[in-house]
């Protein structure tokens, strides 16, 4: 069952504790511990005690053995041995119920299905309580529910083991759900690195830019007015929030242009008339090419905002951005 299996986990990892111990069903533990009973008894003339490694750094699992701070090393003394499995057990259930595997402890691993094999594998890792866990891609085989269920999970597990998590993704789902800095990397160099916000909204390079799906515009900062810097882009005057002088880079996310099909009454400063490109399905959401003479943006619709707008390529429509959502990046 899998309660064995991340025991063993735990014993392979630190095998000056626990020898060559391989358990295969719960009755081992009690075998295995008059085994070792046994032996003590024929072996009297050896040490009753078994010097261990364990440095203080180590998890919680062994808390009652730790040595004072200043203290290398610990003496374990195998007749506190059935202390430790019953801690081990103690850890694999907390863990098991953060992840809601609980279910799922005595049943086979080939008997699970996409979503729980994951939630068990991440249980495995996070057990022994590690201060770095590397995941690669960890959520990419799973459905969209299963992803999101999943996300909530893991957030709740490594926020509860305070362990730093290096996430390898190129769903920005992931990214936007669980990362605090995020790194852009290519070719195995970072090319930017930053809070969320600051990666998705202030790209500092093109690549990026176009990694992250924004909208990246150059204009020439033309007058400032009521703390707003108006920009020229082509045809088009924007009001930003950001400060500028010269020739500037912007950056405008697709999921901040509000489109409608007339006019509208807004907060927002900046609305202009602007030709559909290309409509594009991707998943549940629809990405629009939108035209200004040689100025092209992309924004983003549900289908359900597209039905009701009734937008078909080739249609004009009026695109609404915030002041606050052109950002100068550059």
């Amino acid at each position: 069952d899998i309660f064995i299996t991340i025991a063993n986990k735990l014993i392979r990892r630190h095998p000056h504790v626990f020898g060559n111990l391989n358990l295969k069903h719960s009755d081992d533990v009690l075998r295995e511990w008059e085994k070792i009973k046994k032996e003590e008894k024929e072996q009297k003339n050896k040490k009753k005690h078994l010097l261990s490694g364990l440095p203080i750094g180590l998890p919680s699992l062994f808390l009652a053995y730790r040595a004072q701070e200043k203290t290398s090393r610990v003496g374990f003394d195998w007749n506190n041995a059935i202390g430790v499995l019953e801690k081990i057990k103690e850890e694999i259930t907390q863990i098991a119920e953060v992840l809601n595997i609980s279910h799922l402890l005595h049943r086979k691993p080939d008997t699970l299905s996409g979503g729980e094999m994951q939630r068990t594998a991440i249980a495995r890792a996070l057990v022994v309580k590690p201060k770095l866990l590397l995941m690669d891609e960890p959520f990419s085989a799973l459905d969209v529910k299963t992803k999101e269920n999943l996300r909530k999970l893991v957030k709740k597990a490594i926020k509860e083991y305070e362990t730093t998590v290096l996430h390898v993704t190129h769903d920005f789902d992931d990214v936007w759900s669980l990362a605090n800095r995020v790194a852009v990397m290519k070719n195995g160099r970072i090319l930017q690195e930053g809070e969320v916000n600051e990666i998705f909204y202030k790209p500092s390079i093109n690549f990026v830019a176009e990694f992250v799906g924004t909208n990246v515009l150059e204009g020439e900062v033309i007058d400032k007015e009521d703390g707003l810097t108006k920009i020229k882009v082509g045809s088009l005057e924007l009001l930003s929030v950001d400060d500028g002088d010269g020739v500037v880079r912007l950056s405008i996310r697709p999921e901040d242009i509000v489109i409608s099909r007339h006019p509208i009454e807004t907060s927002a400063r900046n609305e202009f008339r602007c030709k559909v490109d290309r409509i594009k399905r991707m998943g549940n959401l629809v990405y629009l090419t939108l035209s200004v003479d040689d100025i092209r943006l992309r924004c983003i619709l549900t289908p359900n905002a597209l039905y009701s707008l009734n937008i078909k390529e080739g249609d004009v429509v009026y695109a609404v951005i915030k002041a606050t959502n052109v950002r100068i990046i550059s």
